[in-house]
Parts: C-alpha cells; structure tokens; sequence
C-alpha cells in the first residue's frame, strides 16, 4: 500500500499494488462492534454453563477489551509498516504528528482536523467527521451518547498500538459530543527507553 494515490492506467496486474476497497472496510468496522457483543455474550454463557443473567457491565467490558486489542495490534503493524522507511523519531510531538498525518489517513483516508496540546503530555486529537460515523443516526441525543461509544474503542486502540509501538505508553479516552465528530485524548504515562 501507498500514501500515494496511483496514477491511471491502474494495472492490477502488477504483482506488487495493493488496493483496499473502501466500502468493505467500512462495512468491517461497522460490524466489528456487534461481533464484539456477540462473542463476549457467547463466552459468559459458555464459561457459567446454562444462560443466566448475563451481566451487561461485563459483557461491555469484554467487548471493549477484544475491541482494544483488536485496534492495538493493528496500530503497531501499521507503524511497524509505514515508518521502517523513516528517520527515528525524536521527540513526542512528532509521533502524534506521524498519527495524525500518516496513521490517520492510511486508517480513514484523511488527516486529524485538529491537535491541542498542553507541552506536557498530554494530547488532544479531534476529527471533526470522524468516517465510521459519518452515516450513524439516532432518533435522541441521549442515545446517540450511549450508542456511539463502542464504536470509539477500535480507533482508541489504534492510537495507543501506535503510540506503543514508537515507544510511547499512553492512556487513550474518546468521545463525542455530535456525530460526526470524534474527540481523542492522549496522556502519555512514560517513554520507553
């Protein structure tokens, strides 16, 4: 894959092009939070045998930590990918930097809309039409609070594999105030040495 966009003709014979198709990604993000519930559900009736009051609270917190994980990993391969071709680099800003610009359009095909920081770790990220809610809907507000948050943890974990695999450890919070946009908060904990 390339930051690039490639030139017409696109020759798909070439054995090294890469093409993602936007709408299956889409579609797969959108689905990753359902499957997410899905599967956590299934595990808590599994492990308690017949199917007793499944406990929300830890049903969310399941979901949450598979789609955390989930974001984390892909975060690292992508930095582990894209930036072997760069030089080191040097200072904290400039990661966050690389994570808006290059990370964020790879992941949602365009850049962080704007980045705040406090020069003291802590980082503030806001996308002002954030892709997976771009076609998201809800009949109230309230709702709309309660039912977006999931769809926030991937991208959490994204960042924070990110981060992690630069040699920042950092704690990720995200929300919304309106759809589309999105809000990220980073406070970095310790760089590794």
């Amino acid at each position: 894959m390339s930051f690039e966009t490639p030139l017409p003709p696109y020759n798909a014979s070439d054995p090294h092009a890469t093409f993602l198709n936007s709408s299956c990604f889409d579609l797969l993000l959108i689905e990753m939070v359902p499957f997410a519930h899905r599967l956590a559900e299934q595990l808590t009736v599994e492990r308690s045998g017949a199917d007793p009051q499944v406990d929300e609270e830890e049903q969310r917190e399941a979901a949450f930590r598979r789609l955390d994980g989930l974001g984390y990993r892909v975060g690292q391969g992508l930095v582990e990918r894209f930036s072997r071709d760069r030089p080191r680099f040097t200072d904290t800003l400039d990661m966050i930097k690389f994570l808006c610009k290059d990370i964020w359009i790879l992941v949602f095909r365009k850049q962080i809309d704007n980045l705040k920081t406090n020069h003291r770790g802590v980082y503030v990220l806001t996308d002002h039409s954030f892709r997976p809610f771009a076609r998201m809907s809800m009949s109230s507000p309230s709702e709309t609070l309660a039912r977006v948050q999931p769809f926030l943890w991937f991208p959490c974990g994204i960042i924070r594999g990110a981060l992690a695999s630069m040699g920042i450890e950092a704690t990720v919070q995200a929300e919304t105030a309106e759809l589309p946009g999105a809000t990220f908060q980073i406070k970095s904990l310790a760089t590794k040495s």
